[in-house]
């Protein structure tokens, strides 16, 4: 009898002791091949290792599981799958592609498992929690959504191609994706009518596309001015083609390889005078004090590319501290609702020289933007409107020099050099 009250007293000791290690599990969704998936995993890692480090979320350890979609619509609806099913994570932080993400969203509207995009920009998702709040209430975006992107460059286009250039047409190259799509349709409404450019033409182009030439051909015909080109994937080769052809056009727009330090040597150093717009912070980008302990200690800790990470990593960072942050205050993930209201409320402002520099914040579900006259809710917060005191811009445009150097072209608030058209055009 003895015996037997010995097993059993072991036995619920065991119990309370698993019950007492239980962790909270997170699962990763992105490339983990590319700059941009492996930014917003080590983001996540780092924050983890050092929540952890502090005592868990509410004493209890944070672990982290990934799954790998490869930026394959169909891959990325697996992954998600994996994670919810397999590894029945509690948190999801995602560094997917826009397509991915738009793949993988009925998923996360099933299973109800609160996500957090930190790639991801498209306008169109933020339209669905507008929509449907009930289902994507476990969504949130902490990075400025495409509108608010194309508003800021709209701005520069106003300003810098068509007030400093004398630039009035433009000819857009865009990859055929829903980035692209969405980045095309907003730049196309508004370039013309807000910045005064005239768009001749919009030539797509599929995303495997090698040779650029008949491309470039084609829009040099098209009498445009210069160029905007819309690029997500392998946006590398369209900017090496684009500098050894010497086309006679400047070209500049959105171009996610330019985001990363690597680009100048993945491009063989044919990558000068590419501009782009950003989210922030980028390469370029002076650093908050706070941004750059970050940056140090990723640089200590990682020592494959990317050397450091795209603005997705930074927005992971601090991104999973909010949504535990949020988890402790509505007592886990459990109850989606109380963690997505108080993930609404989560709020880290960091100051540079006394003053607001980086804020990681969220727009409130009826809080209207003055600019566009429309609401963001689960969506990073902005502002369009300089002096920038509420947050910072949406996004900043970023240029290569033709000798390697890159900085912040606009707004004029975080610049660090000046536009400059290349060297060949005339």
């Amino acid at each position: 009898m003895t015996f037997k009250c010995g097993i059993v007293t072991g036995l619920a000791a065991s119990l309370l002791a698993t019950t007492a290690m239980a962790d909270i599990k997170v699962g990763f969704i992105g490339s983990l091949s590319s700059d941009t998936g492996l930014s917003t995993l080590r983001g996540a890692e780092m924050a983890i290792e050092e929540l952890n480090a502090a005592g868990g979320m509410n004493g209890e350890q944070i672990t982290l599981v990934s799954a790998d979609t490869g930026e394959d619509v169909t891959e990325g609806v697996k992954a998600y799958e994996y994670l919810a099913e397999t590894e029945e994570v509690d948190f999801v932080i995602s560094g997917s592609i826009d397509d991915v993400s738009l793949g993988w969203l009925p998923r996360m509207q099933e299973y109800q498992i609160p996500t957090l995009d930190t790639w991801t920009s498209y306008i169109g998702i933020i339209d669905m929690v507008i929509e449907d709040p009930e289902t994507m209430a476990p969504y949130f975006m902490n990075i400025a959504s495409d509108e608010a992107l194309a508003t800021l460059y709209i701005n520069f286009g106003a300003d810098v191609l068509k007030a400093q250039m004398g630039w009035e047409s433009v000819v857009i190259l865009a990859e055929d994706t829903a980035f692209g799509e969405a980045i095309t349709g907003l730049v196309t409404d508004a370039l013309g009518p807000v910045a005064g450019i005239e768009v001749k033409e919009i030539i797509t182009y599929d995303i495997g596309t090698v040779d650029f030439a008949p491309i470039f051909s084609k829009a040099q015909a098209s009498g445009a001015d210069f160029i905007y080109q819309v690029s997500s994937v392998n946006s590398q080769v369209i900017s090496s083609q684009y500098v050894k052809l010497q086309v006679p056009m400047a070209m500049t727009g959105v171009n996610v390889s330019a985001l990363g330090l690597e680009y100048w040597e993945d491009t063989g150093g044919a990558g000068g005078s590419i501009s782009t717009l950003s989210p922030i912070p980028s390469v370029g980008f002076e650093l908050d004090p706070a941004s750059q302990k970050f940056v140090d200690d990723y640089q200590a800790k990682y020592d494959t590319r990317p050397k450091i990470p795209h603005f997705n990593g930074f927005n992971a960072y601090w991104g999973l501290k909010q949504a535990m942050a949020a988890a402790e205050e509505a007592g886990g993930f459990g109850d989606v609702k109380a963690w997505s209201a108080a993930m609404k409320k989560q709020d880290i402002t960091l100051e540079k020289d006394g003053k607001l520099w980086l804020r990681y914040a969220f727009w409130g579900d009826d809080e209207v933007e003055e600019v566009t006259g429309r609401t963001y809710p689960h969506n990073a917060r902005f502002d369009l409107t300089a002096p920038y005191e509420d947050a910072q811009p949406s996004m900043v445009v970023v240029q290569w020099k033709e000798n390697g150097d890159v900085g912040v072209v606009y707004p004029p608030e975080y610049a660090t050099t000046e536009f400059e058209v290349p060297s060949w055009v005339k």
